[in-house]
This record gives C-alpha cells, sequence and structure tokens, in this order.
C-alpha cells in the first residue's frame, strides 16, 4: 500500500539516469494471482491479519446455453493448481527495479551489499536480515531517521530485507491457515515481495505502538514522513486510492528507496511506481 517520499543525500550517485524498465519479456496478460496485500510479519508469528470484509469477489455468471453435445461434463477447476509463472526481472540489482504481481525476482535473489542502518528499531538491537537495507538505501534511512528527529520526530524500522525463504515460509503457513484462495489476497508470492529488494522498509512509532497500521497516516510521524520521505530518496509505495494500480491497498508504513530525483518527481507528479515507469495494469 503506498505514498511517494526522498531526500537529497549527500554523496550518493544516482542510478536513475534512464526510467527504462530493464525487464525481460513483456508480460502478456495479468497474473492470474488476486493477491490483495503484502503484510509485515514477526518471525515467529506468520500471519495475524483477520481477513478483510470489504468487497465480495463477484462471481462469473452462469452459462445459460446448452451445451453441444452430452458428453460427460468437464472436471471442476482444480483450486490447488497453482498460479502461472510469473516474469522475472532481468535487473534485479538496479535502484528502480520494480517488483510487483506481475514481476518477480530471481528465487535466489538476494543483494551482496545489505547493511544494518544506524536507526531505531522496533525490536530492538537484533542483527537479522529484517534489519538491513542495500547499503545506499540504508545510509538514506539513518540521514533521514537523523532529520526527523532533529524535528521533534522520532521514528523506528521494523521490517527491511526478507529472503525469498523468508516469504515462501509466510506464505505456505497463510495457506495451510487459511487455504489458498485467501493466502492469495493477502500475502505476496515469494518473489513478488519488495522486502527481497532490500530497498524497501516498514516505518513505525510509538504513537501506534509500534505497530504497521492504518491510523499511522494520521501521525506526527506518518504526516512528517509523507511530506519529507522524497528527499531521502524514498517513496511511499502503495499510495491511498491506487489500489486498482498497485494492486494492493494503502500502506502509509511501506517506503520504497529508488533514489532522490526519481522520488523527487514521482512526489511532484503524484505518481505510483507502476505509473512513473510506464507499466501500467488496471486491477
Amino acid at each position: 500500500m503506498g505514498l511517494s517520499l526522498l531526500a537529497g543525500c549527500t554523496g550518493f550517485e544516482s542510478l536513475l539516469d534512464e526510467k527504462e524498465v530493464l525487464i525481460g519479456t513483456q508480460h502478456a496478460t495479468k497474473t492470474a494471482v488476486p493477491q490483495m496485500a503484502d503484510y509485515d510479519m514477526d518471525w515467529n508469528v506468520f500471519f495475524e491479519k483477520e481477513p478483510d470484509d470489504g468487497e465480495d469477489v463477484a462471481a462469473a455468471e452462469d452459462d445459460t446455453e446448452d451445451p453441444a453435445n452430452e458428453e460427460e461434463p468437464a472436471e471442476p477447476a482444480d483450486e490447488s493448481a497453482e498460479p502461472e509463472a510469473i516474469p522475472v526481472v532481468a535487473n534485479p540489482g538496479a535502484m528502480n527495479v520494480m517488483v510487483n504481481k506481475f514481476w518477480s525476482l530471481p528465487e535466489g535473489y538476494r543483494p551482496a551489499d545489505l547493511i544494518k542502518p544506524n536507526v531505531l528499531f522496533s525490536f530492538g538491537d537484533e542483527n537479522s536480515d529484517r534489519s538491513k537495507l542495500r547499503a545506499e538505501a540504508a545510509e538514506s534511512l539513518e540521514i533521514m531517521f537523523n532529520v526527523a528527529k532533529g524535528e521533534g520526530i522520532e521514528l523506528y524500522a521494523r521490517s527491511g530485507f526478507r529472503s525469498y525463504e523468508t516469504q515462501e515460509a509466510i506464505f505456505k503457513n497463510e495457506v495451510a491457515t487459511f487455504g489458498y484462495e485467501q493466502a492469495v489476497l493477502y500475502v505476496a508470492l515469494p518473489g513478488t515481495s519488495e522486502h527481497q529488494t532490500g530497498l524497501a522498509m516498514d516505518i513505525t512509532a510509538k504513537s501506534v505502538g509500534l505497530e504497521l497500521v492504518e491510523a499511522f497516516e494520521g501521525t506526527a510521524e506518518g504526516k512528517w514522513l509523507a511530506a519529507n520521505a522524497h528527499h531521502y530518496g524514498f517513496i511511499l509505495r502503495y499510495p491511498k486510492g491506487k489500489t486498482n494500480i498497485t494492486g494492493y491497498a494503502f500502506e502509509p508504513w511501506h517506503f520504497r528507496y529508488v533514489g532522490v530525483d526519481v522520488a523527487e518527481e514521482i512526489y511532484a507528479k503524484g505518481l505510483t511506481f507502476e505509473e512513473y515507469m510506464g507499466d501500467v495494469r488496471e486491477f
């Protein structure tokens, strides 16, 4: 769910001279997987969200035409069948790599430059994957948190890098608990989570109990991030009212690093990352 933000980070070279989406073979159609959210998960509790009581998915109208012959009826669809393969991006290490429901990272992808930024974390001084970002993004996060602190805004990082294996475990647990059809509505398939890029960080504050909730939008911390994150190279990735483009509900806590120049343009024009990259597929 997301919005855009980013700031001028001294000493950082922009890796985004071109907007070109460096991806593999163009995907002809949407993925068959109707995912609806990419929630942050604690390592010991993979899924605590209640099913969304929002809009129901309308069933297709019954076909009232008579069959052409009296052959045996077709077998019912296999609900446990795997979805069609999602194309893999050709540029997983680029700062402008776009990972979503239509583009996946390579299965074993893990950035080589992951480091732990010197910021406050909701889980304390734990040196785990979720405390790490790629070096450029981590340095920018440090600057952003320090500037915010100087303005009386105390931010906490909660969930950074997430490996393919961790996302796979989260997804399998969700399938085992709620079934495949429900799982794909709320949890990203392995390889399609932005956290695996090492460029995304979920951010929270004490004002919301260090949780990831929509109420963060109305806090002083959430408002500061929404208005300033682009100065430091971060965008609010899943903005409110853009679910039809991003495929995810509003997440006022999920910020993605894209570099200052790109973040500034996305913020100024009120775009989603998909719109900026020129690859929009309406849900």
